[in-house]
């Protein structure tokens, strides 16, 4: 928690452990944090540099901890200095480069990246960078990045960004796509599915996107595109996609809401939901954890509820009722 200030794990450690004990000599503060006594020696005087600890004056060898209200606001408060200087000298540096760009080349709209290590940095960038939306088509063969479940998006998530992302069914059978895609879901964010994506993308606050430029054998990669009619065409591509993608429904957790006595449970709207992404009754029980026969046996008595001969027209009621909601407005 106080990386923020400088500190590192050791560091942090040994300050709680010395607040706690509000003085120590060193062999006992190592013991307690099973550090050598090196160790716990030099995070001490790191401590005493940051004003967070100091050698007793009455003990030699013993050192105090500083009141962390003085300690730590202190550092906070020159933190938050610092921070405001860097936005400060930001804010300085979009508006003078707006200045300098109100009528940018064509060749200055957009940026060729290449080199595995270069896309996936670019591409924790963007997303990083992104306040309001991500939206993202995503395929079943990533070269670099995977597109789910990325520390960058699940920081990105947190600061409330919101997340759309289209993936292909190839992404159910690789390895860890059902997991992937549930800790996606587990975080907000929507996901359709469709037989096959035009491209790798990723569009930005709709004011960066990134698609891919690798073809089958070549080095990755990526065509970053600035605010410009092409990236509008991409914006617009992504648009075309998720309208006609299904919804993706994993778990019961907090999207499925309560049915009737007579309704499908959470496990008969997991069914439906990967059924209607493409997969076939012996994935679906795989993924699921389950048995072909139970997976088929549930089909049909969806079938038999809702009165239908056939899985289409099956598909059709789910939609008609709500089980499995496609969100046209989004």
């Amino acid at each position: 928690m106080l990386q923020a200030i400088g500190l590192d794990e050791r560091q942090e450690s040994a300050y709680r452990a010395l607040v706690a004990l509000g003085a120590a000599e060193v062999p006992d503060l190592a013991h307690r944090l099973a550090l050598p006594e090196t160790d716990t020696e030099r995070a001490l005087r790191r401590l005493e540099q940051q004003g967070l600890a100091a050698q007793s004056s009455a003990r030699t060898g013993r050192w105090v901890a500083a009141p962390p209200g003085v300690a730590l606001g202190a550092l906070l408060t020159q933190q938050r200095h610092e921070l405001e200087q860097a936005e400060l000298a930001a804010a300085l540096l979009v508006e003078e480069f707006r200045a300098e760009a109100t009528a940018p080349a064509v060749h200055d709209l957009v940026e060729v990246v290449t080199g595995a290590s270069a896309v996936a940095h670019r591409f924790v960038q963007l997303q990083l960078g992104a306040t309001q939306e991500v939206c993202a088509l995503v395929t079943g063969n990533p070269v670099v990045v995977t597109g789910t479940d990325s520390e960058a998006e699940e920081k990105a998530a947190t600061r409330g960004v919101r997340y759309r992302v289209v993936v292909e069914r190839e992404v159910f059978s690789r390895p860890n796509g059902i997991n992937e895609l549930s800790a996606a879901l587990g975080r907000d964010e929507q996901v359709r599915v469709v037989d096959r994506v035009p491209t790798k993308l990723l569009v930005a606050d709709r004011t960066l996107a990134m698609v891919s430029l690798t073809g089958r054998g070549a080095d990755p990669a990526a065509l970053v595109v600035h605010a410009s009619g092409l990236l509008e065409s991409l914006a617009g591509l992504f648009e075309a996609v998720w309208r006609e993608a299904l919804p993706l429904r994993l778990g019961a957790g907090g999207e499925v809401g309560q049915e009737e006595a007579t309704g499908p449970d959470a496990t008969d709207l997991e069914i439906l939901s990967l059924l209607l992404a493409g997969m076939t009754d012996a994935s679906v029980a795989k993924q699921l954890d389950l048995g072909l026969r139970t997976v088929q046996r549930r089909v049909k008595g969806l079938m038999e509820l809702t009165g239908v001969t056939t899985r289409l027209q099956l598909g059709w009621h789910a939609y008609a009722k709500g089980w499995v909601a496609r969100d046209l407005r989004e």
